[in-house]
């Protein structure tokens, strides 16, 4: 139980430090502002500088595809046209409950407007419980439940992918605008650590459901809230650097990263130097990711991104190059996407009922033990019930 009375005390303390930090944030906007007009006037140049020197710098940075100055208001989204996502959500293993096994949960979302369309919204469940789906991680080093994420975020792609592709091609079929959203960045970073078998058996099927989506033509976006990216921004550290050359290890090897001389506007996010640029209904200019792990991805497949002022807040918005390629469907894939927005006040109504067909609540949990433990009693299973830890938990007297 939380102490409220010990915790009051602390708040002052935490106020203190905000202050100071909102009169931080605000010195370092003023810097990054002027640096961006530098940094916009030079554009061209820090790019080559960029192309000659990224395998020495420290930090990632993404590339312009658009100048700086950039400022496009985003076109309503046509009369007709379906948009489809998919979320996850999971109850994770544990050894103190009646069995080990995991489940995750897929919330699917297909929504029509202008076409008189009756709209899918379920959730379709994976229990694992074989061996070969618990332990197959720990050849790779890999805990259980990280490794449920992985599998998660493969699920939810591949779901994405079946009900979009089916439904382009139904008899009597229609070609209506359409749109694909995830929840989320589209570069999978966090796998670029794995053991290259492991990360081949999550990147590959993500990979091979995005090129279903290709084929179909369906434009697939990621949409990330409350972006803490610094993608973007780190390119204005190419103009900030005193040295001839951005060459980080040989000019700052013996410096730790946050004390470098191009850190004079560390750390401000892309999405807070945006919010005071973009009007409601503006997008920024348009960038290529250049984190390591999208080597792997091809280059119809590698990630562009670009920072939409929503109304409620800077999104950062991902697309597939092969989307990013083609002016009319990207223009008509972000005004679709806004649409969204302002139907679900402030955040993609799609993306937020498959959040809500996915999650799994307390009560879903305990019905699925009970559903599980009814089975295996009728299987004959003996002994069948939670660890004492986990009954004393439960029932504490306190």
């Amino acid at each position: 139980m939380l102490d409220l009375a010990k915790l009051a005390g602390q708040i002052p303390g935490i106020s203190q430090h905000f202050k100071k930090e909102v009169a931080a944030s605000r010195q370092r906007l003023e810097r990054a502002q002027v640096l961006l007009l530098e940094t916009q006037a030079k554009q061209e140049k820090l790019i080559e500088l960029h192309q000659k020197w990224r395998d020495r710098l420290i930090f990632s940075v993404a590339i312009p595809i658009e100048p700086f100055d950039t400022r496009i208001t985003i076109i309503p989204p046509p009369d007709r046209y379906s948009v489809f996502a998919t979320d996850g959500s999971q109850i994770a293993p544990s050894h103190h409950e009646i069995a080990y096994c995991y489940l995750i949960n897929v919330g699917r979302v297909m929504l029509h407007y202008g076409q008189n369309l009756h709209p899918l919204i379920d959730s379709v469940p994976e229990v694992y419980y074989k061996p070969e789906d618990l332990y197959v991680s720990k050849q790779w080093g890999i805990r259980t439940e990280e490794w449920m994420g992985y599998r998660r975020a493969v699920l939810e792609t591949q779901m994405l992918a079946e009900i979009a592709c089916r439904w382009v091609n139904p008899p009597g079929a229609h070609y209506d605008p359409n749109l694909a959203l995830v929840d989320g960045s589209l570069i999978y970073w966090f796998l670029d650590g794995l053991p290259l078998e492991a990360r081949d058996r999550i990147l590959l099927p993500i990979l091979e459901a995005w090129e279903q989506l290709r084929e179909t033509k369906i434009p697939l976006i990621g949409y990330l809230s409350a972006s803490r990216s610094t993608e973007a921004v780190n390119f204005l550290r190419l103009q900030a650097c005193p040295h001839e050359s951005p060459n980080c290890l040989a000019n700052c090897s013996d410096l730790e990263e946050d004390r470098t001389p191009c850190q004079i506007i560390d750390p401000l996010r892309d999405a807070t130097l945006w919010a005071y640029i973009l009007e409601p209904g503006q997008r920024g200019p348009l960038w290529r990711s250049s984190l390591r792990i999208l080597d792997l991805y091809g280059d119809s497949l590698r990630v562009y991104f670009c920072y939409v002022n929503v109304g409620t807040e800077i999104a950062r918005i991902e697309v597939p190059a092969w989307v990013a390629e083609d002016s009319e469907l990207f223009d008509r894939s972000l005004g679709i996407m806004l649409a969204q927005v302002s139907k679900g006040y402030g955040y993609p109504i799609s993306l937020a009922e498959a959040h809500n067909q996915a999650v799994v609540r307390g009560g879903d949990r305990a019905r699925f033990f009970a559903l599980l433990e009814q089975q295996m009693i009728r299987a004959g299973m003996k002994n069948v019930g939670v660890s004492y830890k986990e009954t004393r938990k439960r029932g504490s007297i306190a």
